[in-house]
């Protein structure tokens, strides 16, 4: 079969699948070339990312023989990408610069992020310093050993039997032992002894 043999409307729908099977291909050749670099780079991007689901997961922070923290999850997450371990239904211990523990805490929910050096305790949070103040909050902040602990929101302290504080916020120095209590605060001290 002859290309002069062919009617011109045979000729004409040959000419046409051509056409249509080169812009087709070039098409498909085009694509392949603008996605090459993306699609390499979609699966570095994954390679580089980690993330786990973890039954039990501890994190601390320890430098030269010094242990600053610890921090214990029921359950938890980490993902490499930003940093962060979320951490649910959680205890743990804070330091002093003798590596006894000063204060300590349980949480619902806590998160650690490894840029920030952050811990924050969310939900159901209660503290407990080693002098025997004791303190519930809805969030609580701690950025590092040399800076204060930051609680939020329905903040209840109290020590022993003798003193009740209630406020918005309060600031807790980096050493523990004082407070600066904000936001409609009430403040109650008792007198425990017995008179004789």
């Amino acid at each position: 079969m002859k290309w002069k043999n062919l009617s011109r409307k045979k000729q004409a729908y040959i000419a046409a699948g051509l056409a249509l099977i080169g812009i087709l291909a070039w098409a498909f050749i085009s694509a392949g070339v603008i996605t090459h670099n993306f699609n390499r780079s979609q699966l570095t991007n994954n390679e580089d990312r980690q993330e786990a689901q973890i039954n039990g997961i501890i994190l601390t922070e320890t430098k030269n023989d010094r242990k600053y923290w610890e921090i214990y999850g029921e359950t938890g997450s980490y993902d490499s990408e930003n940093g962060v371990a979320l951490l649910n239904n959680c205890i743990g211990n804070f330091f002093d610069e003798k590596n006894e523990v000063s204060m300590s805490f349980e949480s619902t929910r806590g998160s650690y992020s490894s840029e920030r050096k952050q811990i924050i305790l969310y939900q159901d949070t209660h503290i407990v310093i080693k002098d025997g103040i004791s303190l519930e909050a809805d969030r609580v902040i701690w950025s590092g050993s040399d800076k204060p602990v930051i609680a939020y929101g329905n903040v209840r302290i109290t020590k022993n039997a003798d003193f009740l504080a209630t406020a918005d916020s309060v600031e807790i120095s980096p050493s523990y032992d004082k407070f600066k209590i904000t936001g409609h605060t009430v403040s109650k001290m008792y007198d425990t002894k017995e008179k004789k």
